[in-house]
């Protein structure tokens, strides 16, 4: 189904005239651009752009669809307005983001989020972000969802694998293994993990004790040390860095799933309705596309 997310992205390489400079506008990263340009080229069956070097030019199905696009894009701004007396409550909104987002995720969810709202940001674990929903401290939170959160109005955005992560031209890059496989590797600790316990475990049941070279709260430390060599990490997939591989490992198969968890205030208000439905759109428009 043909998104806002690709209609902008659209128009910002048509003003543009470059990748590079429209993804600055929409505030995005140039691959998330250009995912989500192939993802439109994918939906509409037909090429929008021809790229070399130095130009980008319209092809002819793209030249076609620009005043539709155009037409397409006034008409969103024009619902916008119909909500914009609702969202006048919450003019300032106080959003939590867990703390083990990806820079390049919570990027793309900020941007979207402060065109519409006057933002104050908390970060924190899922048990944090919680204490502050619970506490009327947040409006809201990007975090971990619990299979009862659903029940509770809370609204799912993506869901996403753990794995192991490896430097390039590891030997075991993009290969399925037994945990044994493992035994003699280095580790890298994320401490931000929501995983880190069951994954000690996992490995302990395994017979599998490795030596670990660095224990951290920064992910992206850990990740750019393993890019480095230092040793290898698991991590949620959405936090691999261009550079990395993956490895499949037998019976590991955590995962968790990202969503909106809303204040009770915001929970339980009418009035909030159009800011909460709102708020959920731009993000999946924004962060639905990392997996």
């Amino acid at each position: 189904m043909l998104k806002r997310s690709h209609v902008r992205q659209f128009l910002a390489v048509v003003d543009a005239g470059s990748f590079t400079q429209a993804a600055a506008r929409v505030r995005i990263t140039q691959p998330t651009l250009s995912v989500g340009i192939a993802e439109m080229e994918k939906l509409m069956g037909a090429k929008l752009f021809i790229r070399d070097r130095k130009h980008v030019r319209m092809t002819e199905a793209g030249a076609k669809f620009l005043p539709i696009a155009r037409q397409l894009e006034q008409g969103f701004r024009a619902a916008e307005s119909l909500t914009l007396e609702d969202d006048k409550r919450w003019p300032q909104v106080r959003l939590g983001l867990l703390r083990s987002l990806s820079g390049v995720m919570s990027q793309a969810a900020v941007s979207t989020l402060s065109e519409l709202y006057d933002l104050e940001i908390v970060e924190g674990s899922a048990h944090d972000l919680r204490t502050a929903l619970a506490s009327g401290r947040l409006d809201a939170a990007l975090t971990l969802l619990r299979p009862e959160d659903m029940a509770d109005g809370a609204v799912a955005l993506m869901s996403e694998p753990y794995v192991m992560m490896v430097p390039p031209g590891h030997a075991l890059a993009g290969q399925t293994v037994p945990p044994a496989a493992l035994a003699a590797e280095v580790m890298i600790a994320r401490r931000s993990c929501e995983r880190l316990q069951d994954t000690s475990r996992f490995f302990t049941k395994n017979g599998v004790r490795p030596r670990f070279a660095l224990r951290s709260d920064n992910d992206d430390l850990c990740l750019r040390m393993v890019a480095a060599g230092l040793g290898i990490t698991t991590a949620p997939l959405s936090l691999k860095i261009d550079t990395l591989q993956t490895v499949d490992i037998e019976g590991y198969d955590f995962t968790r799933t990202l969503g909106l968890c809303w204040s009770e205030d915001w929970k339980m208000s009418s009035a909030a309705a159009p800011a909460r439905t709102r708020m959920a759109e731009v993000l999946q428009d924004a962060i639905g596309t990392f997996i």
